[in-house]
């Protein structure tokens, strides 16, 4: 049949027509457009508490590859990290996890799984520096780059395989400034043979360096660079450096030969 003869509704008038013709519809019976697909029931949450406790101390070795005091400070997990070692240890008893000095000074009370224990002997040098990046493993969201000898990786602040600020203490910055790096939502951090180099606030207008070795520095920039070409970034305008402006630090060098351009605000790297 034809269709329903419906009657045109006039077009709102008056001082308010703009509000009233933009305002969403009301949600029907059936739920928000929004919510429309295929749904399944979640599963029931684990009765036991001795299953949850395990499930839980495995997530976070998973997630760290060494579980230290540190490192469990940033899941703010309930009850601290007295709360999971009981759970450690009784995995540690079984030849589930390992417990050793696996990081220098920071004591007897590290966790980890055998595989993860395994990798960091493989990567391992007898005077104890790092030997970069394994090219087989990456972490998601890491830009990785060795062209000069210089292992470098870009990770977010909060990453858990960015370990300072959590399992090691963040070294000194360079020149005077009261900003201070931190585990922070949108901050990213560049490591240089595995030791912070720069630290990108959010929002990419701010930097701070942990270093005057202009390798080092060329390195991170590089790998910064790289992330914003890309498109793991977007884009980046640093307008300040180490508490000074960008353009009169002594980032802007190894900047500008990272490809950043120079504006009247400081300097800018697009994708």
């Amino acid at each position: 049949g034809g269709p329903a003869h419906r009657s045109r509704r006039s077009a709102p008038r008056g001082r308010y027509a703009q509000l009233r013709a933009g305002r969403p519809a009301m949600p029907s019976r059936s739920g928000p457009p929004s919510v429309g697909g295929r749904w399944a029931l979640a599963a029931d949450r684990e009765p036991d508490p001795t299953r949850r406790a395990h499930a839980r101390a495995e997530a976070f070795l998973e997630r760290h590859g060494v579980l230290t005091r540190g490192a469990l400070a940033t899941e703010r997990v309930s009850g601290g990290f007295a709360a999971v070692y009981r759970v450690l240890r009784a995995m540690e008893d079984s030849g589930r996890a390992r417990r050793g000095y696996v990081v220098e000074g920071l004591g007897a009370a590290q966790f980890a799984v055998p595989g993860a224990i395994d990798r960091l002997r493989s990567l391992s040098r007898p005077d104890g520096s790092p030997a970069g990046p394994d090219p087989d493993h990456g972490y998601g969201g890491a830009v990785r780059g060795e062209g000069d000898g210089l292992s470098r990786v870009v990770l977010a602040a909060a990453d858990p395989a960015q370990p300072y600020g959590a399992a090691l203490a963040w070294p000194a910055t360079v020149g005077d400034t009261k900003h201070r790096p931190g585990r922070k939502a949108g901050a990213l951090v560049v490591l240089v043979e595995g030791a912070p180099a720069l630290y990108v606030e959010r929002g990419g207008r701010s930097l701070l360096s942990f270093t005057v070795d202009r390798d080092e520095l060329a390195a991170a920039a590089q790998a910064l660079a790289g992330a914003v070409h890309e498109g793991w970034l977007g884009s980046l305008a640093v307008e300040r450096a180490d508490g000074v402006g960008s353009l009169d630090s002594a980032l802007a060098e190894v900047l500008t030969e990272a490809g950043f351009r120079v504006t009247p605000k400081g300097l800018r790297l697009r994708a």
